[in-house]
């Protein structure tokens, strides 16, 4: 039991990697109020842990009765998150460009961001997924290892929010320039960790 939590633990969270989300978080609510990105920075965790715990529970077997392949799951994902990418590079955001210019956020433009691209496929992508997928099928039918593993879910969510508001403070050093410059040097390598995931997605079909 201890071994299985501690190898549900760590895979989780070098799969999610909290470090490597924040600087994304940050570009993502770039331009949102204190109280806004506090918001999705709550939702999204909370959105992503949902989709990890019902994948940990049936996932796929719901995932093999639509005939839906990991690596069709892969592709689509990195397609989603390339178009993000696109759009944080050249600011071609019309809604973005309009919330701030009213320094404003709608509650729906928050929940949009915090569910695509924060919650899914950031968080639970591709690989959180296949990685939930297997601790459940090692933990079995035993209900106090998928009872764990939920627990670790949860766990991993939760330091995620944590490192999420951390975020916060760092873009208020950078100001408003470094914000800019960030969001355009983020959205390069989110364009390329989309096309990892597309490849990765090519290389698994037939496998």
């Amino acid at each position: 039991m201890l071994d299985f939590v501690q190898t549900a633990f760590a895979t989780l969270l070098v799969t999610l990697d909290p470090a490597g989300l924040a600087p994304i978080f940050a570009g993502l609510t770039f331009g949102m109020s204190a109280s806004a990105k506090r918001q999705v920075a709550w939702r999204g965790p909370s959105i992503a842990a949902a989709i990890l715990a019902a994948f940990a529970l049936g996932g796929a077997q719901v995932m093999r009765a639509l005939g839906i392949s990991m690596p069709a799951f892969r592709i689509a994902g990195g397609l989603m998150l390339f178009w993000i990418a696109f759009g944080m590079i050249f600011d071609l955001r019309p809604q973005r460009k309009e919330t701030l210019a009213a320094d404003a956020i709608t509650i729906d433009h928050i929940r949009n961001v915090a569910a695509f691209p924060l919650a899914i496929p950031l968080m639970a992508g591709p690989g959180a997924i296949t990685a939930t997928i297997l601790l459940a099928d090692r933990a079995g039918s035993d209900w106090e290892m998928l009872g764990a593993l939920l627990a670790i879910v949860a766990a991993v969510m939760a330091l995620c929010y944590g490192v999420f508001l951390l975020s916060e403070q760092v873009s208020k050093m950078l100001g408003a320039t470094g914000n800019i410059v960030l969001t355009r040097l983020l959205g390069v390598i989110l364009a390329a960790l989309a096309v990892q995931f597309v490849i990765d997605g090519v290389l698994g079909i037939g496998r």
